[in-house]
């Protein structure tokens, strides 16, 4: 994660490095701190990146003499197909365009982004890809 720490941080420095020529240059106070808070988040996730690497292994990647054989095996868990995320931005669509019609509407929507959140979180509990 040391690669992507870095990576994260070249970021940070070059949005420090644009901002202020920026703002010399524009003196548009909402770019600038728009500028300002991609800089800050991308300090941010460095740091955490940075952090998060001292404390785990090191990945073959990470390492000079890491081979690719090391990094044979399982990855990690990526779930199979599903519906409710787009059940979800349906009620999430409904609610939104509720604000804008009537608060009925983002009423209904309230409800069914209840049940579509409900469905999404134990997707995994029933049905073929219970454990």
């Amino acid at each position: 994660m040391r690669i992507e720490a870095w990576t994260m941080g070249l970021v940070a420095a070059f949005f420090a490095v644009v901002t202020p020529v920026y703002w010399y240059s524009s003196e548009d106070p909402t770019g600038t701190s728009a500028l300002v808070m991609t800089t800050l988040l991308g300090g941010l996730v460095a740091f955490y990146l940075a952090v998060v690497s001292r404390q785990i292994d090191a990945r073959p990647e990470d390492r000079g003499l890491g081979e690719v054989a090391e990094g044979a095996g399982e990855q990690g868990f990526f779930p199979p197909y599903s519906w409710w995320p787009l059940y979800t931005a349906l009620a999430l669509a409904t609610m939104v365009v509720g604000v804008a019609f009537g608060w009925w509407l983002f009423i209904i929507g309230t409800g069914l982004g209840a049940a579509t959140l409900v469905g999404f979180v134990y997707e995994y509990y029933r049905g073929h890809h219970a454990h």
